[in-house]
């Protein structure tokens, strides 16, 4: 049995994989950077390890240090948390060559799904619909644009190993295109250590609607119904909600029913995530694999009554899944709102001492938080500060909870996206549902812009 977990991460996740540890009475072990050493987490752990200097390489991305560290406090188990090494199959394989039991999917199922083009290819074997693309990297500039011209703009160019966002970018004619290829390739590169880029045709008016699921090593799995997560800015969430104010119970049914079949096609085990794009007529396409905890896991846990995390390490240790398809019903509504130390109108991060930081209370409402007051967010690490997870009987209530619930929210000392999220939930293609992945250009920034035209016209 898993007696003692190591968890290879920092910040709200580990607070909360601690927190189910604590409940099923399994020690933790907390590795930190220099950068954390007054953090949350740190202090909630039954013991806590100082890895190395802020730099991710040198700490959260160390690999060989973070197994010494297991070895050395006698953990079972690695629980990696989302990010950093949670989809690194290198890792995934010294913590089972050392003995030690990794809180996911095998390292040959991650190298698959870590590859968005080796997952696209999987997924078209098991008869996953995907988006018109190319199946395979594109070679160069000159390549992409003559692909696109068959294709048709507007491109969805990424980065095969990308992930966040980060080496992914609309473009909509042959110079843009031509200039992107260069450049998110030597991100990529920079990021991933992997430049190859393919391209997919941009869904217009599409919504990101991704599936849950868990599987055990007893062939068992079943999927958590569907979370929404269309609301983004630079290709990150920003708002997840489940279930989805748009899909029909048949589609979501179908949905269910075509994640599994791909999960069971790689033999996958312990939780994941199938994410996709779904069109104005519920068609939907395949757009990526998680193969981890999501950041937005509590919304599918506020509707289902599951721990996933609880499920996570019972999957990990062997054991058989808790319950069967049929047991699963939707209870509710849920909504997270995701907390960034950034500016709401630049989206750029800001770092800084906070004086201040009080979060809401109340029936339904959940926080998961990575900071507190008298705390300084460094530059080192991805700016969100919190998630804020609130539940209604429908989504009416959950969205005039989640109003209440930011409006109590209360930051001092440095930007954060507080007033983005504010309007956001008053605005009434929000609360409407019509939550595409176009919505913060095409609702918040227009309404962001009309009001700084406005204040400098008073002035």
């Amino acid at each position: 049995m898993i007696r003692r977990v190591l968890i290879a991460n920092r910040g709200e996740i580990a607070a909360r994989i601690i927190r189910t540890c604590k409940k099923l009475n399994v020690e933790t072990v907390a590795v930190y950077s220099e950068a954390d050493q007054q953090a949350p987490f740190v202090s909630m752990a039954d013991q806590a390890y100082l890895i190395g200097p802020p730099k991710v390489n040198e700490s959260y991305l160390n690999i060989e240090k973070i197994i010494e560290v297991a070895k050395e406090r006698e953990a079972d188990a690695i629980h990696p948390g989302y990010g950093f090494l949670s989809e690194n199959g290198q890792f995934a394989t010294r913590c089972r060559e050392e003995g030690l039991i990794f809180i996911g999917p095998s390292s040959e199922v991650m190298k698959i799904m870590g590859s968005k083009i080796a997952a696209r290819k999987a997924m078209q074997e098991a008869g996953v619909p995907v988006v018109p693309g190319t199946d395979g990297a594109v070679a160069s500039a000159e390549e992409a644009v003559e692909i696109a011209q068959s294709i048709g703009y507007p491109i969805m160019l990424k980065a095969s190993a990308g992930g966040g966002g980060i080496g992914m970018q609309v473009v909509r004619d042959d110079k843009e295109l031509k200039k992107a290829f260069s450049a998110n390739s030597r991100r990529a590169e920079t990021f991933f250590g992997d430049g190859a880029m393919f391209m997919e045709k941009k869904i217009e008016h599409a919504r990101h609607v991704e599936i849950q699921l868990l599987a055990d090593e007893h062939g068992n799995a079943v999927h958590l119904f569907e979370r929404e997560c269309s609301i983004q800015r630079r290709n990150q969430k920003v708002i997840e909600e489940a279930p989805s104010p748009f899909i029909s119970k048949q589609t979501r049914n179908k949905m269910g029913e075509t994640a599994i079949k791909a999960a069971r096609q790689i033999g996958y085990t312990n939780a994941g995530t199938i994410e996709f794009l779904v069109d104005e007529e519920e068609q939907f396409y395949f757009l990526e694999m998680n193969t981890r905890i999501q950041v937005e896991h509590p919304v599918t846990e506020e509707i289902t009554g599951l721990d996933i995390v609880k499920e996570q390490l019972n999957i990990a240790d062997g054991r058989a899944l808790s319950i069967v398809q049929d047991e699963l019903v939707i209870d509710g509504h849920a909504i997270e709102a995701r907390i960034y130390a950034e500016d709401p109108v630049t989206f750029f991060p800001s770092p800084g001492h906070i004086s201040v930081f009080d979060v809401p209370d109340g029936p339904k409402v959940r926080n998961e938080i990575a900071v507190r007051s008298n705390y300084d967010v460094t530059p080192f690490y991805d700016p969100m500060i919190g998630k804020l997870v609130v539940k209604g009987a429908d989504r009416k209530q959950a969205i005039a909870r989640l109003k209440e619930a930011l409006s109590n929210y209360h930051v001092e000392g440095i930007k954060t996206n507080i007033p983005m999220l504010r309007i956001i939930a008053d605005n009434e293609h929000f609360q409407a549902g019509n939550t595409t992945t176009a919505f913060v250009e095409q609702y918040y920034l227009p309404e962001v812009t009309q009001k700084k035209e406005e204040k400098s016209w008073k002035k």
